[in-house]
């Protein structure tokens, strides 16, 4: 899996190492008789990484195989017939985790790469680590008194994407009869909770007339402990091995009905007909997003709905101040029309979207109105920096494929209706509008982080800005129905390569478990480029070479565990124990750095 690994980062970054690739092909040669297996036992102890305690009843097993054996209660194992040569290993403990990944990237958020082992006749004992996992648990109780029963609560941990520290949602449960929850199999971290609003009856038919008094009572969205916005909730920090209890009193408000009424560009009203559903059923996507919003711009957990039959959108919500945002697919044929060669007029569903600003104070409001617009796009200008020695194509290429642009949301925390429009991060989707144009499809308001991703490993990022701001060093802010200011990204073809090589008395695979190393190469400049976590292990090469890179300055840090580093925080990097090694490259070159390997 270790070597999986490699493969995959390799495709990612436009690495070359030290082994023949999968695609390389070799003349072929006469077959041989295989030669008889050499067998041999593999002997070990497993031990709990924060005690050092051993671990009893650990599966370990040979991967490919039928070849497993539980820990003794000394936490020892032997497994036997096992063939001398390469060897992978795996261990599994109900409540206990193997290394992770170095990334948190979606897939990469369980056990880590498996134990690569080179088994000889004389094999040394192998020593392995499983880290206990972490739970929050606690009981949820309600003002009136009654059983807090299918109350759902939502965890959002703390997570490094593309080196920053940044919310995402890390599952939700409901409590039970007697109002207890737990979260649990949870590694070590930072994590908040809240619980989503809940109602104490069925919705009513009709919306309340208004200057109606209470439509509804209920219970609001809570952080823990007990606040209405992230910037009140309570940081939990886990540690291996915690059990941490956290408990929440919920009150019972009265909600009050909220109806709105979307107004397209041409005065009309929006409304889901027929022939809008089927058009948009055939490309999967959601004919409504609705988000409501704090003061502060943050997402809420109240999930409003729109109602055929009133044409309106409607939301229960307690008294406060709120931002009601809607995005709609329209197939208005006023508005919006394809025209065929015989002058027909056919209706061509776009994106509207619009917002409104209210206060609910003690009455339903029935008589909004949300003027719709053109949902406006990301349009980015590219510019490719050409030196004297390299003449460049790459305009010639088709433009989508040249960059991949994700975007981080920068918010506090992501709360999801369930709609991609609050995804915390997304990739982009891009289509060319001009000869060095881009049109990306936008996400919510807010601020993103934004990060690039060249495709064409010829060319290398240069910068990338939005009305003069870097924003490799502050967020894109998408104001609520405003478009961004221009984008624009400039890459250079005199990029730079680095060639990234182990000690002489590490590069060999020895007997036992192989040593493998965490190496982040991170620029001393804002860049919008972004550099994944990499490894170094014998068995794939002695020397890495990363490339695509921007020529400049670079600090190089090597870990011998997997480590997810928040390499773009400066005070992060200078609390390292070592400083790192810094390396300058050059355009156009390929720079050589030897490793200087931490101790294992």
């Amino acid at each position: 899996m270790a070597l999986g690994l490699a493969f995959l980062l390799a495709g990612k970054l436009g690495l070359t190492q030290g082994l023949q690739l999968p695609g390389d092909q070799s003349p072929p040669s006469a077959p041989q008789p295989a030669a008889p297996a050499t067998l041999t036992a593999v002997h070990g102890v497993v031990r709990n990484a924060a005690t050092g305690a051993p671990l009893p009843r650990t599966l370990v097993r040979i991967e490919g195989g039928e070849i497993a054996a539980l820990t003794d209660g000394e936490g020892r194992f032997e497994l036997t017939g096992v063939a001398v040569g390469p060897q992978i290993i795996r261990l599994r403990k109900p409540g206990f985790l193997d290394r992770p990944y170095a990334s948190e990237d979606m897939g990469y958020q369980n056990d880590g790469p498996a134990h690569s082992v080179l088994v000889v006749a004389e094999m040394p004992d192998l020593n392995f680590k499983l880290t206990p996992t972490s739970a929050i648990h606690g009981r949820i109780e309600l003002s009136t008194g009654d059983p807090a029963q299918g109350i759902q609560i939502t965890l959002l941990k703390q997570m490094i994407r593309d080196g920053r520290a940044v919310w995402t949602q890390n599952g939700s449960t409901k409590t039970n009869g007697s109002g207890a929850y737990r979260f649990a199999g949870l590694p070590a971290g930072v994590y908040a909770l809240y619980t989503q609003p809940t109602l104490e009856s069925e919705p009513v038919t009709a919306i309340a007339a208004p200057g109606a008094k209470v439509a509804r009572n209920g219970y609001p969205s809570v952080f823990y402990p007990e606040a209405r916005e992230f910037s009140g909730a309570a940081r939990i920090r886990l540690k291996a091995g915690d059990q941490v209890e956290a408990n929440l009193l919920l009150t019972l408000e009265p909600f009050y009905a909220v109806k709105a009424a979307a107004i397209l560009p041409n005065g009309k009203p929006y409304s889901e007909n027929d022939h809008t559903r089927k058009l948009i059923s055939e490309s999967f996507s959601p004919i409504t997003q609705v988000i409501v919003l704090d003061t502060a711009g943050n997402r809420l957990a109240y999930e409003a709905q729109y109602d055929q039959r009133t044409q309106s959108f409607q939301v229960f919500l307690p008294d406060g101040v709120y931002t009601l945002f809607v995005v709609v697919s329209s197939d208005d044929t006023n508005y919006s029309v394809n025209r065929k060669p015989n002058g027909h007029a056919i209706p061509e569903v776009s994106n509207q979207s619009g917002f409104t600003e209210f206060s609910v104070d003690g009455n339903a409001i029935t008589n909004l109105k949300i003027p719709l617009a053109q949902k406006p796009n990301w349009l980015i200008h590219l510019r490719i920096l050409q030196s004297s020695s390299q003449t460049s194509s790459s305009l010639n290429h088709n433009l989508n494929s040249v960059v991949t642009i994700p975007s981080i949301n920068a918010g506090e925390a992501p709360m999801d209706n369930g709609f991609m429009i609050n995804s915390p991060v997304f990739a982009s989707t891009t289509q060319m509008t001009g000869p060095d144009q881009l049109e990306m499809y936008s996400a919510e308001p807010g601020p993103h982080w934004i990060s690039t991703e060249v495709n064409d490993r010829s060319l290398c990022v240069d910068s990338f800005s939005a009305g003069g701001v870097n924003l490799a060093r502050e967020p894109l802010n998408v104001a609520l129905g405003a478009s961004p200011p221009p984008m624009e990204l400039t890459l250079r073809d005199d990029c730079a390569k680095l060639a990234l090589t182990l000690p002489p008395a590490l590069a060999d695979f020895l007997p036992g478990e192989e040593p493998f190393y965490t190496v982040y190469v991170v620029p001393d400049f804002d860049t919008t480029a972004d550099i994944p976590p990499m490894t170094v292990h014998p068995s794939s090469g002695a020397t890495l070479t990363v490339d695509g890179l921007t020529p400049g300055s670079y600090h190089v840090y090597v870990f011998n565990e997997p480590v997810r580093l928040e390499y773009r925080n400066p005070a992060v990097l200078a609390a390292l124990p070592t400083p790192g090694q810094q390396v300058s490259l050059s355009p156009g070159t390929t720079g050589n750095l030897m490793l200087e390997v931490p101790a294992r």
